[in-house]
C-alpha cells in the first residue's frame, strides 16, 4: 500500500526539477525533424514572434524572466488598477456609442445592459439641438452621459448642462465627460480650435460638477491610422501631456488638470496585447504625473477595434469582439464600448446591437472577469510583455516631444509619416497571409449574401486616414462582385488535383481558400474545357511535380489556359507561368489574376 504525503502534492518530489537547457535541447530535436538544425537559444529564437514595435514573444516564459514590481490596485504605478476594488464592485460600465437619432435606441440599451451612453454629435453624428430629444426618457442621475461633439464641444456641453438643470440633476450627481479633445479632433479633420473654451469647461467641471470630466484623450485616430500598440501609447501621452500644460496655464492644479482627463484605448482580438497596453498606459501615466508633482492614476475607456471589423462574413466579428473586450476587463479598463458586429456596414440594427450588449454582459455575470482584480497579474509572459510595451510607448513619447510636442507633430506630418511606415509594413503581412483575416483572406464565402445596413453619418475626416485589415482584400471582392452582376458568373480558376487525394488536400485547400480571397471561383470538378475557366493551378506534392508538373502543364496550355499556376514551393519547370505558396504576395498575385481575366 502506497502513502500519500499529507499534502497531497509532492508526487513528484523525487524526480530532479527540469532545467531551461533541458527544454532547449527537447526543442531542438523537433525543429530538426522539420529540417531546422539550431541549437541553444538559437532553437528558442525559432520559435519566437516578432510583434510590432521590435517587441518578440517567445514561446516561453519563467520565473527569470523579470519585471518591475507591478504594485497593488489603487496604488503608484497603477499597473494593477487605477482603484483598489478595481471593477469587483459590479463589472466594467458598459458603454454604448450612438452615431445618428433612432426612436427607441438608446433606452432599449439601457433598459438591456448597457450602463453609460456615448454619444457623436455634430459632424458625423447626432445635432447638437436633438441631445434632448436623443435623452428623452433617460434618467440623467443614473446613466453617465460621454459627448464627443468635435468643434461644437462647447454648445454641446452648455446644452447637456441645461438638460441637467431643467430635469432637476443635482451638480454633484451629473456624471460623464464633456469630451472636449481638440488635439483628437485636429488627428481626425486636420483642423486645429482654440483651447480657450475646453479651458473654461474644465474649470466648471472641476468647481462645480465633481462628477464630470471635460476632455478626452482619444487614441483611436493613431490606432485607426494604422500605428501600432507603442505609438497609440506614445501619442495618447503626448495629448495628455498637452493638455496638462494648457490646463496649468489655465490656473488649475496638476492634480485637478489630471482628474479632467479620460483616455481611450482600442481593444483587439490580440488578447496579450491588449491587456499589456493597458496595465502599460496606466503605468506611464503614473510616470507623467510624478513628474508634475501629482499622482494620478489614469482613467480608461477601452473601444473594439474598428481596424480588425470586416465586412465579409461580417458574423466574425463578433468573436473578435468577445476576445477584445475580455482583454479590456482584464486589463483594468474601467469602461468598455463593444462596436457592434455590422459597425463597418452602416448603422446597426437591433440585432448586432443585443450582441454587443450582452458580449459584455456574458464576461461579467456568467464568465465572472470581474471578481478578481487584474487576472492577468503575475503572468511572466503578461508582466513582461507590459514592461516591455511601457517602454516602447515612453520611447515613442519622448520621440513626439523632442519633436516639439503632440500639436507639432501633428502639424509638421512627422507623426502621420510615422503611422503611415507601420501600417505599411502590417500592410506587407497582411498581403501575405501572415496575419490572418478569417473569413477574408482565410476560409472566404464566396456564396455569402452581402449584409445590408441603413447608412451611417458620414465619419469626420481630413486628417490622418482610416484603415482596416480588410481593405486590400475587400477591393478585389469588389471587383469580383462587379464582374458577377455584369455577366452573371465570377472569375473561375481550375484547380488540378494530381495523384491520390493524401498527395494533393492539403495544397488544394490551400489554393482554393487564396483564390477565393480575391474573389475567384475555383472549379474542382469536371475537366478544364468545362469549367469556364481560363487559367489553371496544380495541386500535388513535390514527388509527383517532379514527374508530372511540365507535362501536364503543357497539356493545360495546349488546351487553352492563358496561366498555369503551382500550389507550392517556387521550383524549375518550363510550361509553369507562377506559383502560389505560404508567404507569396497574395494580393498582388490575386490582382494580378483579375486584370489578365479582364475583370476590372
Amino acid at each position: 500500500m502506497t502513502v500519500l504525503p499529507d499534502d497531497g502534492l509532492s508526487l513528484a518530489a523525487e524526480f530532479p526539477d527540469a532545467t531551461h537547457e533541458q527544454w532547449q535541447h527537447l526543442v531542438e530535436g523537433v525543429l530538426r525533424k522539420s529540417g531546422k538544425d539550431v541549437s541553444g537559444t538559437a532553437a528558442e529564437d525559432a520559435l519566437s514572434t516578432a510583434l510590432e514595435d521590435g517587441l518578440r514573444t517567445r514561446p516561453l516564459y519563467s520565473a527569470r524572466d523579470a519585471a518591475p514590481d507591478a504594485g497593488l490596485p489603487g496604488f503608484a504605478p497603477f499597473v494593477r488598477g487605477g482603484r483598489a476594488e478595481g471593477n469587483t464592485a459590479g463589472g466594467w460600465d458598459v458603454r454604448q456609442r450612438h452615431t445618428a437619432l433612432t426612436d427607441g435606441v438608446v433606452l432599449a440599451d439601457l433598459e438591456n445592459g448597457v450602463t453609460s451612453l456615448w454619444l457623436v454629435l455634430g459632424e458625423g453624428g447626432i445635432p447638437v439641438t436633438e441631445l434632448g430629444r436623443a435623452l428623452d426618457g433617460v434618467y440623467l442621475d443614473l446613466a453617465p452621459v460621454v459627448l464627443d461633439a468635435g468643434t461644437e464641444v462647447e454648445p454641446a456641453a452648455r446644452e447637456l448642462l441645461r438638460l441637467y438643470e431643467e430635469r432637476g440633476v443635482a451638480k454633484e450627481a451629473a456624471r460623464g465627460n464633456l469630451g472636449a479633445d481638440p488635439l483628437g479632433h485636429e488627428a481626425r479633420t486636420g483642423k486645429s480650435s482654440d483651447f480657450t473654451a475646453v479651458a473654461g469647461l474644465a474649470r466648471l467641471c472641476a468647481e462645480e460638477y465633481p462628477g464630470l470630466r471635460a476632455l478626452t484623450v482619444d487614441a483611436l485616430p493613431y490606432h485607426e491610422a494604422g500605428g501600432s500598440a507603442a505609438q497609440e501609447l506614445g501619442a495618447s501621452l503626448a495629448t495628455g501631456v498637452a493638455y496638462l500644460r494648457e490646463l496649468d496655464e489655465a490656473g488649475l492644479t496638476v492634480e485637478q488638470a489630471a482628474a479632467q482627463l479620460e483616455f481611450r484605448y482600442a481593444a483587439t482580438a490580440d488578447q496579450f496585447l491588449t491587456i499589456a497596453k493597458l496595465r502599460a498606459a496606466r503605468r506611464l501615466w503614473a510616470r507623467v504625473t510624478e513628474v508634475c508633482g501629482a499622482s494620478s492614476a489614469q482613467v480608461q475607456h477601452a473601444v473594439t477595434s474598428p481596424v480588425m471589423m470586416s465586412r465579409r462574413d461580417p458574423w466574425v466579428n463578433m468573436l473578435r469582439t468577445t476576445v477584445a473586450t475580455l482583454a479590456a476587463g482584464v486589463g483594468g479598463a474601467e469602461s468598455v464600448t463593444v462596436l457592434p458586429f455590422d459597425d463597418a456596414l452602416g448603422l446597426p440594427d437591433a440585432f448586432a446591437r443585443r450582441i454587443a450588449r450582452n458580449t459584455s454582459t456574458i464576461l461579467i455575470e456568467e464568465s465572472h472577469l470581474a471578481r478578481v482584480i487584474d487576472p492577468a497579474g503575475g503572468s511572466w509572459y503578461v508582466e513582461r510583455l507590459t514592461d516591455e510595451l511601457a517602454e516602447a510607448g515612453w520611447e515613442f513619447f519622448q520621440r513626439v516631444e523632442r519633436a516639439g510636442g503632440q500639436a507639432a507633430a501633428l502639424r509638421s506630418g512627422r507623426l502621420g509619416e510615422d503611422l503611415a511606415a507601420t501600417w505599411e509594413a502590417r500592410t506587407g503581412k497582411l498581403a501575405r497571409r501572415r496575419e490572418p483575416v478569417t473569413g477574408v483572406s482565410e476560409f472566404p464565402n464566396l456564396a455569402e449574401q452581402l449584409v445590408a445596413r441603413e447608412p451611417a453619418p458620414e465619419p469626420r475626416s481630413g486628417g490622418l486616414p482610416r484603415v482596416r485589415r480588410d481593405e486590400a482584400y475587400e477591393a478585389l471582392r469588389a471587383r469580383s462582385d462587379a464582374h458577377l452582376a455584369a455577366t452573371g458568373s465570377r472569375p473561375r480558376i481550375f484547380l488540378a488535383a494530381l495523384g491520390p487525394a493524401a498527395a494533393h488536400t492539403a495544397r488544394l485547400t490551400f489554393a482554393s481558400n487564396l483564390f477565393q480571397a480575391g474573389g475567384i471561383e475555383p472549379v474542382t470538378a469536371g475537366t478544364f474545357a468545362e469549367s469556364g475557366a481560363t487559367e489553371v493551378c496544380l495541386c500535388s506534392s513535390d514527388a509527383l511535380y517532379e514527374e508530372q508538373a511540365e507535362s501536364v502543364a503543357a497539356e493545360f496550355r495546349s488546351a487553352g489556359a492563358a496561366q498555369v499556376f503551382l500550389a507550392g514551393r517556387p521550383g524549375q519547370y518550363t510550361d509553369v507561368d507562377a506559383y502560389v505558396f505560404a508567404g507569396c504576395d497574395a494580393v498582388a498575385v490575386l490582382s494580378a489574376t483579375l486584370d489578365r481575366m479582364g475583370v476590372s
